[in-house]
């Protein structure tokens, strides 16, 4: 539950690692626009996208995987349900929030991949 609401009747559920991603996007540019800008450290702005990176990662596996346990995959085999029962509303929001926590993993790392060239400010 977040804010005291089921997991069938919260959108929260489901677009929560799309918002880490966002989160982590303005923290990343915003952090190393600041650190280069202000005192040229590069080893700074390298340190912080690591940090906020491994932060966001963690953030995003979590809610992928509490996605994973709703979702119910491996209870029955069935990734489809387009019926309108509580169970498969349920599912679905699951199915779609272990989606997009894969594609926001793939999102902060494509984010943070300048670390890995940042070698100084200019």
């Amino acid at each position: 539950m977040i804010w005291g609401l089921p997991r069938n009747k919260s959108l929260w559920h489901m677009i929560l690692s799309p918002t880490v991603w966002a989160f982590h996007f303005v923290a990343v540019y915003g952090a190393t626009a600041v650190l280069c800008a202000k005192w040229d450290a590069a080893d700074a702005a390298r340190l912080t996208i690591v940090v906020l990176t491994v932060i966001a990662l963690a953030l995003i596996v979590f809610v992928g995987w509490r996605a994973w346990r709703q979702w119910d995959y491996r209870d029955d085999w069935d990734d489809i349900h387009d019926g309108s029962s509580k169970q498969d509303r349920k599912e679905f929001l699951g199915h779609v929030g272990f989606l997009l926590s894969l594609v926001s993993a793939v999102g902060v790392i494509y984010v943070s991949l300048p670390a890995a060239f940042l070698g100084t400010c200019q």
